[in-house]
């Protein structure tokens, strides 16, 4: 795993949430100050006595040569990473410049440098070496008590394993080159093929995936295009998976609501998106006021205008999920905060309605879509336990599972024994899957959990595959898919042992 950072203090935070036994190469743009070094040298030796592996002293550039891509380029290529972890390549305003009408970052400016140039560099050496690079990008900091997840720049990847039309499944995450895609066989013997880089614009280190009602899988994104003058455009942008391991269609541009303003435009958060009964797919995105804008897409593409929903200020944490009634609604976490905010309308026709007073306190980088229509999960704040909550309900349910990190993935109408039961996915102890379940409709009977399988860098992903059984993935620490398969007709839940692509 590198780090890259501009200066040796923006690594420390960085290292200090690493998972015990990484290996770790840390990237500096320059050697900082002494003191600073020094504190570097300190928190990479706190993470050895936890595990941590170091090749080596910090690789420090030389900034004022020039090419600092090229020189982090060659350092990729020297260390070999399966991951990079760099801070936000636009990094957060502070307040807006009502004159001049551009936002004020008070940020270095060698801090988002650094990230683009770790970004380009992760790129190109993805293609050049022809392996994935998974990427995370991290806010320079976070609200006093809360976890790191609470700066991460683009949320982890949920719910990124899907069928196609022909029952077959496919995987698709983000990587430093754009996405890749794992698709299985036509049968058991012919296995998977993968990864595949998929031809599409540049984009930024996220993805949101979601089967339509149509059956082909979507998958949304933010692109960034280099302007002529100088800076760049971001937008959302949207591709579908139409047959199982063929191209993927065209990437389609939704737009940004700050579009006339690329200064304001880039700060947008990542997009979120959800399909309601009558086929129109919901997109969300963060604004730069910190509040919500919504805009629809029809089934035959036509685009809405951007509607900004005033209410209170949110993070870039927000999960759209459909709702019983054939609409779509939006959960979102408060900005630096441990509570959420609740989006409803009552037709297509209404006004999108706030409801601020959920009885939710979430910890940050756990909120999911559940796989019932109408639930999310997430973890409860004070205990990191495990929680399902639906509109209107007085309190959410525990679930258990208050070791690990990360959002819960899970399909619901799976057959154990018979009975019609809900699997749940979670990332345990170190990172390690695991897995539970409980009859379907039931969340208050509990869940037991059992690890299973070695530590992931990303979610476990859950789906079914085309004779119903649950199949579950995870990406091992060397960057391969790894993959387990229910066993019907066994006692209780087991699992095929995992198999490595």
């Amino acid at each position: 795993m590198a780090i890259v950072v501009a200066a040796p203090a923006e690594a420390i935070a960085l290292i200090a949430s690493e998972p015990d036994g990484s290996v770790i190469e840390v990237i500096c743009l320059d050697g900082g100050s002494g003191a600073e070094y020094r504190a570097l040298e300190a928190a990479m030796a706190a993470a050895s006595r936890r595990g941590c592996r170091f090749s080596g002293e910090p690789f420090v550039l030389d900034a004022g040569a020039g090419n600092i891509t090229g020189q982090i380029l060659d350092v990729l290529h020297e260390t070999g990473p399966v991951r990079l972890r760099t801070l936000d390549p636009d990094p957060a305003h502070d307040s807006f410049d009502t004159e001049r009408k551009v936002p004020i970052v008070n940020e270095p400016a060698a801090r988002g440098k650094a990230a683009r140039s770790a970004l380009r560099a992760a790129r190109r050496y993805q293609l050049e070496a022809g392996v994935p690079v998974f990427v995370e990008c991290r806010r320079a900091g976070a609200g006093t008590g809360l976890p790191p997840e609470a700066a991460t720049r683009y949320p982890l990847t949920t719910g990124w394993l899907v069928s196609g039309k022909d029952g077959r499944l496919s995987a698709y995450l983000p990587t430093a080159a754009g996405v890749v895609r794992w698709t299985e066989g036509r049968t058991e013997a012919e296995g998977w093929s993968g990864p595949e880089l998929l031809d599409g614009p540049e984009l930024m280190p996220g993805l949101r995936v979601l089967r339509g009602p149509d059956g082909y899988a979507y998958l949304l994104g933010l692109s960034r295009t280099k302007r002529k003058e100088s800076g760049a455009d971001i937008e959302v942008v949207c591709a579908a998976q139409y047959q199982s391991g063929r191209p993927l269609g065209p990437w389609v541009a939704l737009g940004n609501p700050h579009a006339p303003n690329w200064q304001v435009a880039r700060s947008v958060g990542f997009p979120s998106a959800a399909f309601a009964a009558d086929g129109f797919m919901h997109v969300f995105v963060r604004n730069f006021g910190h509040g919500v804008s919504v805009r629809t897409q029809s089934p035959k593409g036509r685009l809405s205008r951007w509607d900004a929903l005033r209410g209170q200020k949110v993070a870039d944490e927000m999960t759209a999920f459909p709702a019983p009634d054939g609409g779509v609604q939006l959960v979102a976490r408060a900005r630096d905060a441990e509570g959420a905010v609740h989006w409803h309308r009552k037709d297509a026709e209404s006004a999108w309605q706030e409801d601020s007073r959920v009885p939710v306190s979430l910890r940050a980088g756990s909120l999911s879509a559940a796989p019932e229509s109408g639930l999310v999960r997430f973890r409860y704040s004070a205990t990191n336990e495990v929680c399902v909550w639906w509109p209107g309900a007085q309190t959410p349910i525990g679930l258990g599972g208050p070791d690990g990190a990360g959002p819960v993935a899970g399909v619901s109408g799976a057959d154990i024994q018979g009975w019609g039961c809900t699997v749940l996915v979670r990332g345990g102890h170190g990172g390690v899957p695991a897995i539970g379940a409980h009859p379907d409709g039931r969340p208050d009977t509990g869940v037991w959990w059992s690890e299973s399988g070695e530590r992931s860098i990303v979610p476990p992903a859950a789906a079914f595959d085309s004779r119903g059984r649950v199949v579950i993935v995870t990406v091992g620490m060397d960057g391969k898919l790894r993959v387990a398969r229910q066993q019907l007709g066994s006692d209780g839940l087991e699992f095929t042992p995992w198999s490595v692509l």
